[in-house]
């Protein structure tokens, strides 16, 4: 890892010192995401309304779209990241080996967040949230360092999302038979993602300790239509980076949405949305809603000029965004080790500081809102005084 100081922070793979051409709008959707992803995934427990859970497993709801997002923001930031090193004298090997060295340290660190505090090998999971983010920046930043044309990034995505689909509908699982003759199609343990995943790793997936639903969310196959989030993240970038009018750039995108939602939907009705196996038309859906929410930041901060005020928090949580989200999983680790005693029997750390919360609001989906929020400012701390020293972390 690496921290630098400089007068502005760094995006995603972009080095501080002269300024690189940034994009505001692109670091606001990032810190937005960070910010929320926080929040889902310490949503305050079993009371936290249903939109603060992800599906249990065909179907969508907001917090299904907050990971997909920070992937397509990825992929975006490769184009404006690489452009700007390679402007700066970086050959393609450079930006190459940086490119393999920061996957393999994003993965690193998630096996890291996986296995915090214990490390026990016997069950270690080793697929992950920075492991998937580590996988699609890998392939998509080196194809895009081999070949920067738009149309091989199109043919790649198309590929990308009917191969997914043609493999999970009409490639026989082995052992189980043909899905939707043999067994139902999207079965959650009968399908060619989760029988590969316990071929390769058994008793090191997301729900190993059980014997009939035995798969991981972030699986190895499914990190193929995940690279086509990153990909969309990619043109998304591209189309950013051109010298079209803000106004032109801000219509591309509301059209792109539309477009993605359109397909997404339509694909559904065969192949359903699916976020724990990251189906293509969940991969088409969760770009155009996170489009959506980019062309109306993208509208207010680069059409309408609004930069004061409101971006500030999000550029705050964006500009680090890998210690805010490294921060954040690591510290239920710590203080949920930690006891405390109370009316002679002792609770975590954690259970102690949440109760007050719960006592005063006697509603459970706003008890539990609470605590999201209130850990997502805790988390907010760190962030803002690097921010405040300008001090940005990368890997």
């Amino acid at each position: 890892m690496k921290t630098e100081i400089a007068n502005s922070p760094a995006g995603a793979g972009a080095s501080v010192g002269k300024a690189p051409q940034r994009l505001v709008a692109l670091d606001v959707l990032r810190g937005i995401t960070i910010a929320f992803m926080i929040m889902v995934n310490n949503n305050g427990g079993a009371g936290s309304w249903h939109f603060m859970n992800h599906a249990q497993w065909n179907g969508l709801t907001p917090t299904d779209l907050v990971f997909p997002t920070f992937v397509l923001v990825v992929g975006a930031s490769i184009a404006f990241a690489f452009e700007a090193r390679l402007k700066r004298g970086a050959t393609r090997t450079q930006l190459a080996w940086h490119t393999v060295k920061r996957a393999v340290i994003l993965f690193l660190l998630g096996i890291v967040v996986n296995s915090f505090p214990f490390f026990e090998l016997v069950h270690m999971r080793f697929y992950g949230v920075l492991q998937r983010i580590a996988v699609c920046y890998l392939v998509v930043g080196l194809f895009y360092l081999w070949d920067r044309r738009v149309g091989t990034k199109v043919a790649a995505l198309a590929v990308a999302l009917v191969g997914y689909w043609v493999l999970l509908r009409w490639v026989p699982v082995p052992g189980a038979g043909m899905p939707g003759r043999d067994f139902p199609f999207m079965d959650q343990t009968q399908n060619m993602v989760s029988w590969l995943d316990r071929l390769l790793l058994k008793g090191h997936l997301y729900l190993p300790w059980t014997t009939h639903d035995v798969r991981d969310p972030e699986g190895l196959l499914s990190d193929l239509p995940a690279i086509g989030t990153a990909l969309i993240g990619l043109l998304t970038g591209l189309w950013l980076r051109g010298q079209s009018a803000v106004k032109t750039k801000a219509a591309g995108l509301a059209a792109a949405a539309v477009g993605c939602l359109g397909c997404g939907y339509l694909w559904s009705l065969w192949f359903p949305l699916n976020k724990n196996m990251w189906t293509s038309s969940y991969v088409l859906v969760a770009a155009g809603y996170s489009l959506l929410l980019l062309t109306v930041v993208f509208w207010m901060v680069e059409v309408r000029g609004w930069r004061r005020g409101w971006t500030w928090p999000w550029l705050v949580f964006g500009s680090n965004a890998i210690v805010a989200y490294m921060f954040s999983e690591l510290l239920p680790g710590v203080i949920g080790s930690i006891a405390i005693p109370v009316d002679g029997k002792h609770e975590s750390l954690q259970v102690f500081l949440a109760a007050p919360i719960y006592a005063l609001i006697a509603n459970p989906g706003w008890a539990a809102f609470a605590y999201a929020v209130t850990y997502t400012a805790v988390c907010f701390v760190p962030v803002w005084m690097l921010y405040r020293k300008r001090i940005f972390v990368k890997v």
